[in-house]
């Protein structure tokens, strides 16, 4: 093998779809950048958003599957940063030749993926995903939590919000590909709906409509209590799969009348100033909650379970209230936060909260990057796969 290279970083992110980790891989990128690195970015032929995701100056190379990701890896060792989790044959086979870092999208108290013990340096985004990786036994954990940037997707302004479908068709299921045939065709006969903020209280959800969200299992404790207060509006931006849409809209039944859906919204800065809360889901299996941190950006508080992470990202009174696990409690806490809100507790404007937010800007994001390489670069020579020590 050649010599180190030690101004690059070869990227890795093999999902088709678009979400969070996504918007994640965006943001990681521009510190590189900002860092002076060269950025190569390994991505799914599958996945055709990345063009328009990212910015001038990143080296996009698709391939297949992680098989053509390891030929086409350079011979130098290199630094090689995962955003989706390799195998463990696959993990095995770079960490032997390369440095390998990988970012922790996930909790892992309910997931343990078999690659990651070959990795030298685990980069959790939140303290929650940090204390799951050390409850699994890893030794490779990096002790600061990476956070995320608060920094929404925008487009033109003036741009009005617009219906759009609720579903992610999966291109690798026959019903889904038969129904992504059907519905736009459906979709098309139907009137224009443009959003108009409805008169009381709004809350909202902007959020992949994915089962980690929990958002059923939720709403169907919390719901019977928002159908109780016919000045509750429930707005709903975010699109998911068959199955997650069919069960979030049964769980919501009892409160359908106060519901609208939306779909997934590229102009999501736009939606925030019209919702009065933004909802998160349940805990355990977020990682982080980047919608949130982007709520409070724009100026938009926030109401989530008081458990992390929404613990770690959200400040109460300032940036929104908490409330305890439906499970727990039956809902009753929630209730007694709407009875409180529709009586007029004063809505916090989160943008005032500076000191927070700064946490979450693209200079603190940097910083944690930078001292990220540096512990990656202490590590480059001398230690053994998967035993990388933690770094705390």
């Amino acid at each position: 093998m050649s010599a180190v290279d030690s101004r690059s970083v070869f990227q890795v992110n093999l999902q088709d779809q678009f979400g969070g980790g996504e918007v994640y891989t965006r943001f990681f990128s521009l510190a590189l950048i900002d860092l002076g690195y060269r950025v190569v970015l390994f991505v799914s032929r599958k996945a055709g958003f990345w063009k328009s995701l990212l910015p001038a100056g990143i080296e996009i190379v698709r391939v297949d599957g992680s098989g053509e990701f390891l030929r086409r890896l350079p011979r130098a060792k290199s630094l090689i940063v995962t955003q989706t989790a390799l195998d463990a044959g696959a993990a095995q086979w770079v960490a032997q030749r390369h440095v390998l870092c990988g970012f922790v999208h996930m909790p892992l108290y309910e997931r343990d993926p078999p690659g990651l013990g070959y990795y030298h340096l685990l980069l959790p985004v939140s303290r929650h995903v940090l204390d799951s990786i050390r409850w699994r036994g890893h030794r490779n954990a990096y002790a600061e939590p990476m956070y995320g940037v608060a920094a929404p997707p925008r487009a033109a302004d003036g741009e009005a919000i617009s219906a759009r479908s609720e579903y992610y068709w999966a291109r690798r299921k026959l019903r889904d590909r038969l129904l992504g045939l059907v519905e736009p065709w459906w979709r098309a006969r139907q009137p224009s709906l443009a959003f108009e903020k409805r008169p009381g209280v709004t809350l909202g959800i902007v959020s992949r409509l994915t089962p980690i969200k929990q958002f059923p299992l939720m709403f169907g404790i919390i719901a019977p209590e928002i159908a109780r207060h016919p000045q509750l509006n429930l707005e709903i931006f975010g699109s998911g799969g068959y199955a997650s849409v069919r069960d979030l809209r049964a769980s919501l039944a009892p409160a359908a009348k106060q519901l609208r859906w939306w779909g997934h919204q590229p102009n999501v800065a736009a939606v925030y100033p019209w919702i009065d809360f933004v909802l998160s889901g349940l805990p355990e299996k977020e990682a982080l909650g980047l919608n949130l941190i982007e709520a409070q950006y724009c100026g938009t508080p926030v109401l989530a379970v008081r458990a992390p992470p929404f613990t770690e990202t959200v400040i109460e009174p300032d940036t929104g209230f908490f409330f305890a696990d439906p499970r727990k409690d039956g809902g009753e806490s929630f209730a007694r936060l709407l009875r409180g809100l529709l009586a007029g507790v004063p809505r916090p404007d989160p943008r005032q909260a500076k000191a927070h937010l700064a946490r979450f800007s693209s200079a603190a994001f940097r910083e944690r990057v930078e001292r990220a390489l540096a512990a990656a670069a202490q590590i480059q020579q001398g230690n053994s796969i998967g035993q990388s020590g933690d770094q705390s």
